[in-house]
């Protein structure tokens, strides 16, 4: 079975936040299929961002969505990258369809500051959440709600993960790949990539 890894966009979106969860979802999808080629890759990868013009990420990088809040498919997997969200949580229209996304989507992650988003669309309430070190504070302040936890690289409480700053997002999405196919593809993933597996969110 086919996974489908929604990535949201935005601008001043952090480059690692979706970069590094989009490389681990199509190594791990090219690891499956160099062991297993007679079966369908465990990941579909794909943008999605308010227009399809290209998104200025942080320090200037563009990319170019591949669908539009409007047209994008159903996700089964919705990532909420982090970067400067100042603008985007002010945003009904991006707060409503993330949490409307995440209503039918199998489980929902983010990284970094994305999960000051998670929070303002209401999926933290209750929870324990982790982001940058350096805003730990800022989003326990702003959502009181939130049990925000430092000193680990991700969270995992079910329907809903979390991790740490910028390439703690690599680590979030190796652990995702071991829980939702198995843990053998993501040792490959890791080894293919060349980055430390960490079986454990501790930092």
């Amino acid at each position: 079975m086919t996974l489908s890894v929604g990535i949201f966009l935005f601008e001043n979106v952090e480059v690692l936040d979706f970069a590094g969860p989009f490389e681990v979802f199509t190594t791990a999808s090219r690891m499956a299929q160099r062991r297993q080629p007679d079966r369908a890759a465990p990941f579909k990868v794909f943008t999605v961002a308010k227009s399809m013009a290209p998104v200025v990420a942080r320090a200037g990088l563009k990319a170019l969505p591949d669908f539009t809040l409007s047209n994008c498919p159903p996700v089964e997997l919705l990532l909420i990258p982090g970067g400067v969200v100042d603008a985007e949580l002010l945003d009904d229209a991006v707060v409503n369809w993330i949490r409307a996304t995440a209503a039918d989507a199998r489980l929902t992650a983010s990284v970094c500051t994305g999960s000051f988003l998670l929070a303002k669309a209401g999926l933290l309430r209750g929870k324990r959440a982790t982001t940058h070190w350096e805003d730990l504070d800022a989003l326990q302040r702003q959502f009181p709600e939130v049990s925000v936890v430092g000193g680990v690289r991700w969270v995992d409480e079910g329907d809903v993960v979390s991790s740490a700053g910028i390439a703690a997002g690599i680590d979030m999405c190796l652990h995702l790949v071991a829980r939702l196919v198995d843990p053998d593809l993501s040792v490959a993933t890791a080894r293919q990539m060349d980055v430390p597996y960490r079986s454990a969110a501790v930092g």
